[in-house]
C-alpha cells in the first residue's frame, strides 16, 4: 500500500503483518533508480535508544529494520555513551540511510535530570551522524505524533499501532522507543513529500 491508499482505506483494509529486513539484493536492484530514499529514525536514551529504518520511494515506505540499543546500566556514564557510539555507527555503517531524524528535546522543570541523560545520548547520535555524513532532521514531539496519527496528542500506544498500519510490519519484541524511532521516520517522510508537492505545485 502508498501513503495515500492507507489514509484512504484504513477503516476497511485488512493488513498482513510481517517482521522482516529488506534483503541487499533488493535494495540493490532499485539503487539505479535513484528515487529510494532510506530514513532512520531514533528515540536516543542512555538506558534504551530506540532506533527504526524504512526505505521511501515515491510515496511508498517499505520496513527495513528496528530495534534498541541498551548500554550496559551500572557503568561509568563515558563507558554507557562509547557503547551506544559503537553500536549507532555499526547500525549505521551496515546500511547508510540518508537522513537521520530526531524528536526535538521539550521537558518539564521538574525533570532537568531525565533531560540531561537524553541529552548525553542525543549527543552520540550527532556525532555518529556527523562522522558518516548523515544529514539530520528534527521535529517537535507533536507535529510527529500530528503526521502519523493525525493527533498532536497522541499516546504511545496509538502511535505503535499507526506505525503498524503505515508500515504493515509489526513485531511483539518492538518496544515504544522502537515504534518511537519508526514514526519519527515515517514523520518525515510524510513531510518531506509535502515539501516537494508544494515545490512542483503550480503558482497560481
Amino acid at each position: 500500500l502508498t501513503l495515500l491508499d492507507l489514509l484512504e482505506e484504513q477503516e476497511d483494509t485488512q493488513h498482513v503483518y510481517a517482521n522482516f529486513d529488506i534483503p541487499d539484493a533488493i535494495l540493490a536492484a532499485h539503487a539505479g533508480t535513484a528515487c529510494l530514499m532510506r530514513i532512520l529514525g531514533i528515540d536516543p536514551g542512555l538506558n534504551v535508544t530506540g532506533y527504526g529504518e524504512i526505505a521511501v520511494d515515491g510515496s511508498r515506505c517499505s520496513f527495513m529494520t528496528a530495534g534498541d540499543v541498551r548500554p550496559p546500566r551500572g557503568r561509568p556514564l563515558p563507558e554507557r555513551l562509547g557503547a551506544l557510539h559503537r553500536a549507532l555507527a555499526e547500525l549505521i555503517e551496515r546500511r547508510p540511510p540518508d537522513t537521520i531524524v530526531l524528536e526535538m528535546v521539550y521537558t518539564h522543570s521538574r525533570y532537568v535530570q531525565t533531560a540531561a541523560l537524553i541529552a548525553h545520548a542525543r549527543g552520540v547520535v550527532c556525532l555518529v551522524a556527523e562522522e558518516h555524513g548523515v544529514p539530520v532532521a528534527q521535529y517537535p514531539p507533536a507535529r510527529v505524533k500530528q503526521a502519523v496519527t493525525g493527533r498532536g496528542d497522541a499516546s504511545k500506544d496509538q502511535v505503535a499501532r499507526m506505525v503498524v498500519q503505515w508500515l504493515g510490519a509489526s513485531d511483539p519484541a518492538w518496544s515504544h522507543d522502537a515504534t518511537d524511532a519508526l514514526a519519527l521516520a515515517i514523520a518525515h517522510a510524510h513531510m518531506n513529500a509535502s515539501r516537494q508537492q508544494l515545490a512542483i505545485s503550480p503558482q497560481r
